[in-house]
């Protein structure tokens, strides 16, 4: 029997479906790429954004053009929205209970009967028990540590998909760090839907003691965080991490606004000086930290001295990285049912003028490092490029390198040549 998996969105989805496999390989299935034959299919949905969600019903069709008389699983974020209303799969799990697709495929392979597992989220607070020995990465490893989100921005429909905070206890995390740095994976990857809550449901525990301990883990020679909510950032946080010398000077802060007003219609429980003030305590106590954030435009009410001020505040924080999101209207939330919702065409135009300013200020750091040397963790070699190795430094810019011998999962020290689109180009020592 075979098996594919299909995963769209975040990296506590990515580690999920890693750990779906997994169940399926310890009990003899072989998991092959999702445009093969397969007889289970399972797509691991999002439903972050209206185009995620479409992507999500597009991936399910292409399952089924490749066989139709397969099993097809839908889990995730779009099923726990949709519910049974989802068609044409035999099994739909939400965002809990992915730990029982592998026994809801066998059931279904005695009975024939569809089966729907989409509970409410509400009022859930048990960390479901879900873990993994590998991945298909071979130099990176994502360890899920914490579920459910606690701050109910206006535009986003995952704290109702996911529910409240549930952090998994730091024992069964360290276990399952040991276990992935024995088999050679040298960055762990704490994941979470917003890791910054991290033991929050559980005493005394927070991020940092996470950190601390996955530190001293023989073998851990890297680790970086997901997305977090930048009011972890203070100055006790920073004082401890870097002292860690394992921890990666880089970190994703959700910005969203650089404008007050907007940031208060958004419900994001920080003003641009809280932000200001984080950014500036990084950058003056972690060397050659890169910070990488999102922004929405066009969100409902953004006036046009709105959007500029926050292309200014950008602007002036110099980030090593932006992604941009258009402000897509999500069913349920807040911002559905505000005043003022922005025109298409003025979203597209901002989205247009703030990729810019990204593209400029991504450019900007990265030649920052040309003549000087960073230690990079390389990947597999880029199959079409012949002896091309990509890699990522400490504060994850992309190197890619020239070698006649294999790079993948070394860490190497580079010297930095140039810059080339959006990534280094760099020479061995």
């Amino acid at each position: 029997m075979k098996v594919a998996g299909y995963n769209l969105g975040c990296k506590v989805n990515k580690y999920e479906l890693d750990s779906v496999l997994e169940e399926f390989l310890k009990n003899g299935y072989e998991v092959v790429e999702f445009d093969a034959t397969s007889d289970v299919y399972i797509v691991n949905t999002c439903a972050v954004t209206q185009l995620a969600e479409k992507k999500s019903r597009q991936m399910i069709n292409r399952a089924k053009s490749k066989n139709s008389d397969a099993i097809f699983v839908a889990a995730g974020c779009y099923t726990q929205k949709e519910g049974e209303s989802i068609t044409g799969v035999d099994i739909v799990v939400g965002t809990n209970n992915k730990d029982k697709i592998y026994k809801m495929v066998e059931e279904y392979i005695k009975n024939r009967e569809k089966i729907s597992l989409v509970e409410s989220i509400k009022t859930e607070k048990i960390y479901d028990n879900m873990k993994i020995s590998s991945t298909q990465d071979s130099t990176r490893a994502y360890v899920k540590i914490q579920d459910g989100c606690k701050n109910y921005c206006a535009y986003c429909i995952i704290p109702y998909l996911r529910g409240a905070v549930r952090s998994r206890k730091l024992t069964e995390v360290l276990e399952e760090v040991e276990i992935l740095a024995n088999k050679g994976y040298k960055e762990i990857v704490l994941a979470g839907i917003e890791v910054a809550s991290y033991g929050e449901d559980l005493g005394d525990i927070r991020l940092i003691h996470i950190l601390e301990e996955t530190s001293k883990v023989k073998g851990v020679e890297r680790i970086r965080l997901s997305s977090m909510y930048p009011t972890i950032i203070d100055e006790e946080f920073v004082n401890r991490i870097k002292e860690l010398r394992n921890v990666c000077n880089h970190f994703h802060l959700s910005l969203q606004s650089g404008n007050d007003a907007t940031l208060k219609r958004m419900n994001r429980k920080y003003t641009t000086d809280q932000y200001r003030q984080a950014i500036k305590l990084l950058k003056e106590n972690i060397p050659d930290v890169a910070i990488t954030t999102d922004i929405i435009v066009g969100f409902p009410g953004e006036t046009e001295e709105e959007f500029e001020s926050t292309y200014n505040f950008v602007q002036e924080m110099k980030f090593s990285k932006i992604h941009v999101f258009k402000y897509s209207k999500r069913k349920g939330t807040k911002a559905e049912t505000l005043e003022n919702q922005i025109d298409e065409n003025i979203k597209n135009n901002r989205s247009h003028k703030m990729i810019n300013l990204g593209e400029s200020l991504e450019k900007e750091f990265l030649e920052n490092y040309i003549g000087r040397e960073l230690d990079v963790l390389f990947e597999g070699n880029t199959k079409s490029k012949g002896n091309l190795y990509p890699g990522h430094s400490m504060n994850y810019l992309k190197v890619v390198v020239a070698s006649e011998v294999s790079l993948k999962n070394e860490i190497k020290r580079i010297r930095i040549d140039k810059v080339e689109k959006d990534y280094l180009v760099g020479l061995l020592k």
